[in-house]
Order: C-alpha cells, then structure tokens, then sequence
C-alpha cells in the first residue's frame, strides 16, 4: 500500500525527517514519538503538503512523492488532522458529505456511504442536523474520521486521534480504529502509546527525525525501552 524509503524532509534549512523507512500494508501501523519527533511533518510529506528533500514515496507501486494534495485524495489516502478541521456552522450530514463530494469514485455512493458511517457511529445519525461546532470534542473527531472514511480511502491517516479528549472517548475512539483496520489500511501517529497498542498490529517510534524502533504490536509493548520512555513502567 504505501512504501517509504530513505525520506528526507524538513523546512527552510532545518531538517526534520532524516531518512525513514516506513510501510503500511493491510494493516494498522502506528507511529510513535514525543512532540517535535517529525510525526506531522512525515504524515505532510506523504499527502503532498511537504515536498521531500530526498527519498521516495510509493502508493501501490506507484512514485507519489510530491503529488498534489488533492490529488493524493483521489488516490484513495485520506487524513484526519490533528484539529480536525471541521465546518462548524454547518451539520454534522453536510460535514460527512463534503467528504465524498470531490472524490469522483465516491460521490457517485454518497449515500451508501452516509449508512456505513453512521451505522459505525449511531450518535452522528441522531445528531446528523446538529451543527458541527456545537458537539463535544470526542463526537467531533468521530465526525473527523467518518468524514474521512466518506472518501471510500484505500489508506486513512490520522493524526494525534486522542489529542484534548477525555480518557474514556480515547479508549472509544480506539475501539473503532480496531474495527476499522478489517477494511482500510490505516496509519496513526499517535503519543498515546499504551491505547495505541491495542489497536494497531505493528509501530515505529520516531525520535529526532529518525525511526528507532520497529516491532510488532506486542514486540513494542514488552520493548524494555518504550515500557520506560512511553509507557511510563
């Protein structure tokens, strides 16, 4: 699905990305790192928002390193952002369905796809005339990932999911990224490490530009290091 190698990146003159190798295929990688690690500025570099430095960049076999954000999109790789982003005088439906509407392959199953995410998430179907805005900070992030999901993406990324929410949304929003990993690929940078490993099936921690772990799931949750720097035991 997407392939990473030897990718450098930064901005101005300062270098923040120094030579990744990182894959996601069938599955839910994470990506783990304090802040400043280069998280956000990789996850910019794959959806074309950063132009890389050196390296390369594969989706399905093809070099998209450098490819127009939008056009990432109609590829079939999806973001949920940090801040989600969202358009707060506007309802919860319209929010969703902006998410198809410039997605050729999408749009044409707009309603389909309004089923399947409020199946997923219920409190959005009961809510879906509710102005965006007005919902807490854990039903606006479950709006953020099923607007994403709206795209019918072949890989979702999501930044920093758990960011400012309360511990029992976390464990929510986790809950579904295990559901979801059964049909999408899925990438997570995350600082939540210890819900993280419950739902991803291998991760990478990045530090100072640079990965210094890769392991399975469980190869990172018994890791004497990430257990101290991450974990906190």
């Amino acid at each position: 699905m997407l392939k990473i190698q030897g990718l450098e990146c930064g901005y101005g003159r300062m270098k923040v990305i120094d030579g990744v190798n990182l894959e996601v295929g069938a599955e839910s990688v994470g990506l783990f790192g304090p802040n400043g690690a280069g998280k956000t500025t990789l996850i910019c570099a794959v959806m074309g928002m950063n132009k890389p430095w050196a390296g390369s960049i594969e989706l399905d076999g093809k070099r998209v390193e450098g490819t127009e954000t939008h056009l990432m999109a109609r590829m079939g790789v999806a973001l949920v952002p940090q801040e989600r982003e969202l358009f707060p005088g506007m309802s919860v439906e319209d929010n969703l369905v902006l998410g198809a509407a410039y997605i050729p392959h999408a749009k044409e199953k707009t309603q389909d796809h309004l089923e399947k995410v409020f199946a997923m998430f219920p409190i959005l179907k009961e809510r879906r005339k509710q102005y965006a805005g007005t919902m807490s900070g854990g039903q606006q992030r479950m709006v953020a990932i099923a607007r994403a999901l709206m795209s019918d993406p072949k890989l979702l990324i999501l930044d920093e999911p758990s960011l400012g929410l309360q511990p029992s949304i976390v464990a929510e929003v986790f809950e579904v990224l295990k559901e979801l990993k059964k049909t999408v690929s899925i990438l997570v940078t995350e600082q939540n490490v210890r819900e993280s490993l419950r739902a991803i099936d291998r991760g990478y921690v990045l530090e100072n530009g640079k990965i210094v772990i890769e392991d399975s799931a469980e190869g990172l949750r018994t890791n004497p290091y990430v257990l101290k720097s991450y974990l906190g035991l």
